[in-house]
């Protein structure tokens, strides 16, 4: 886990190290362990390290393979690269250091840009050609490891976080309207490649990016499950699950054997993210899918596995902590269990900091919450596994019930009326006319990806949108920002791409059942006590931001009628006055504070000195 960087010119230049190097040290949270900077004509890398795998110096980036004439950049794990060593060094290929790094580089010089198909991990590099001059970016299938880029007529730059971007200097920071109507109403979701600033564009997940010395650029998807239950299980396509591998002879699969199935693949995913060189511990929520972690882990037979969980203090009659579950697990399991409390007067000058620390603005309290919880755990291990991304993959959110008898045809409008903040229409009484969209682009962008082919229902089509675009600039966002804010490696084994495959495979009525997560819940019974299978949905609860007030209101206030806001003028003022007024009156249509909305968008813009 680290930060990377770099630059490649088409104007004849060499690369402008000096701006690589500010854009390298930018993110010097993300890799405490070292720093490296390599150039060659028009294109220059940069790396921050977290020492995880091949802890020597000859794991160390940007990394050179002179007999091949490739140089690159890596952020993430492959969690198969020891296997895939075993496969290139019988192909004759020759290593000089045990890093997953140098598997990439191998990988690509013998596999050139498909070599993603073959990596099981989190990933986003850079590789450059010396012989062709080109260089290739690319995304992990899930897009839990981001890179961000931006470019003009001279230049194309590429870093880990917007941040380090800004840093280098040269970025066109005006409002995007596109992406400002996605954030107002796509619940603070703004889809790549767009950003909240018209001069930078993430690189989509599942996407190789190749760009040629003349700046001709070509991107290539290279993963897309089709969320549909294949009667013939030869027809899947090659890459993914074939059903005859989960049930001899193919055929419909019935509720245990998916139970089975889930199971064995979320085994798989958790032993997959253990492969380290250092310990790897867990946030333990007290949820279903930490709890799960941990005893699938427990069953591998470790022992004093170390566990985090934090907790707020109450505010407005909502608790702030869910220890009850945390610590019924940890007893379960014998971990080495930590709780974390966080005092008031911790959690105000921390949510500047995890403000600071947002690559983009997330709006979703529980950012707070994993910042601070990473500060923590940061100070006694390096890497955990987290249980981000099953709700959206097992459909355990209260927005999915509704859709399930909706008609194919009618998702997109069924979908709006759940998930959206607000209609185009609201946006006018809150945004000056000088930034309001033209047309409702969020909308259109929700029907269009609904529409494409696949997805044999409503509710598998939403899934997959929410897989696909929510998840990954949402909450997969969140956890790295605020993880690596602290040089902490955060692992997600309900994203392993095989399960998220045959999740995508798994009936709709199997993932509603018992409320929601029906599937996974069965698969946990008999290993995660029932009293924690049972319990209510729970969240990453800051009471004090779903509920502003004292120190935190004045916060919001300063930001948004500082000289910044008043000059950018974003909202109405009329509309600000009456959210300050009431801060704990106006929610969105899933409960969030719209007064938060609009000063989490400020603050940001103010922290990124925008």
């Amino acid at each position: 886990m680290c930060g990377l960087t770099g630059e490649i010119r088409f104007d004849g230049r060499t690369a402008d190290v000096a701006a690589v190097e500010r854009m390298t040290a930018s993110m010097a949270a993300r890799g405490p362990d070292g720093t490296g900077l390599w150039s060659l004509g028009p294109v220059a890398l940069g790396h921050r390290r977290l020492k995880i795998i091949d802890l020597s110096e000859r794991g160390s980036q940007p990394m050179v393979d002179a007999e091949a004439g490739l140089a690159g950049v890596f952020n993430g794990c492959l969690y198969n690269y020891r296997e895939l060593r075993e496969v290139l060094v019988a192909e004759g290929h020759r290593f000089f250091s045990t890093s997953d790094t140098e598997v990439l580089l191998k990988a690509y010089r013998h596999w050139g840009h498909r070599c993603v198909d073959h990596f099981k991990g989190m990933f986003a590099f850079a590789v450059a050609e010396r012989d062709t001059g080109r260089l290739v970016l690319g995304r992990d299938r899930l897009g839990i490891k981001p890179l961000y880029v931006t470019r003009d007529a001279a230049r194309l730059r590429f870093a880990s976080t917007l941040p380090a971007l800004l840093a280098g200097g040269g970025v066109r920071t005006d409002i995007d309207r596109v992406a400002l109507h996605h954030y107002m109403t796509f619940h603070s979701v703004v889809p790549s490649p767009r950003t909240i600033l018209t001069g930078v564009e993430k690189l989509p997940p599942a996407t190789v990016r190749t760009i040629e010395p003349d700046g001709t650029t070509r991107d290539e998807r290279y993963w897309d499950p089709p969320y549909t239950r294949p009667s013939d299980p030869g027809a899947l396509r090659p890459g993914q699950l074939r059903l005859d591998t989960l049930r001899p002879g193919g055929g419909e699969m019935g509720p245990d054997e998916w139970r089975e199935a889930v199971l064995d693949a979320l085994r798989v995913a958790v032993r997959r993210r253990t492969v380290a060189d250092v310990p790897v511990g867990v946030l333990l929520s007290g949820g279903l899918d930490s709890s799960l972690i941990v005893a699938l882990l427990a069953e591998e037979g470790q022992r004093d596995l170390a566990t985090f969980s934090v907790g707020f203090h109450a505010a407005g009659g909502e608790s702030g902590d869910e220890f009850a579950y945390s610590d019924l697990i940890a007893r379960r399991f014998g971990t080495d269990h930590h709780r974390i409390m966080v005092d008031d007067q911790r959690l105000l000058p921390s949510l500047h900091d995890a403000v600071a620390a947002m690559s983009e603005p997330m709006v979703s309290h529980d950012c707070v919450a994993f910042h601070l919880l990473s500060e923590e755990v940061s100070k006694q291990i390096k890497v955990v596994q987290s249980g981000q991304g099953a709700d959206e993959v097992f459909a355990g959110y209260d927005w999915y019930p509704p859709l399930e008898n909706v008609p194919r045809g009618d998702a997109a409008d069924a979908y709006a009326k759940v998930f959206f903040d607000r209609t185009h229409q609201d946006q006018a009484e809150i945004l000056t006319p000088g930034y309001l969209a033209g047309e409702d682009v969020s909308q259109a962008f929700v029907r269009e990806h609904l529409a494409m082919p696949g997805a044999d229902t409503a509710l598998d089509a939403v899934l997959r949108l929410d897989t696909n675009v929510m998840l990954v600039d949402d909450p997969v966002k969140r956890v790295d920002n605020m993880t690596m804010a602290f040089g902490l490696e955060a692992r997600t084994p309900f994203l392993d791409h095989d399960l998220v495959e045959l999740a995508a495979m798994c009936p709709p009525e199997l993932k509603l059942a018992s409320g929601g997560k029906g599937v996974l819940k069965a698969a946990a019974r008999g290993l995660v006590p029932d009293a924690v299978i049972d319990r209510p949905k729970g969240y990453f609860p800051v009471p004090a931001i779903r509920h502003i007030h004292g120190p935190f209101l004045e916060m919001v206030r300063d930001g948004l009628t500082a000289p910044a806001a008043r000059s950018r003028g974003l909202f109405r003022p009329e509309m600000v006055d009456k959210l300050l007024a009431a801060p704990d009156d106006h929610r969105t249509t899933l409960g969030a504070n719209a007064l938060w909305q609009l000063g989490l968008l400020e603050l940001w813009l103010q922290a990124q000195g925008v």
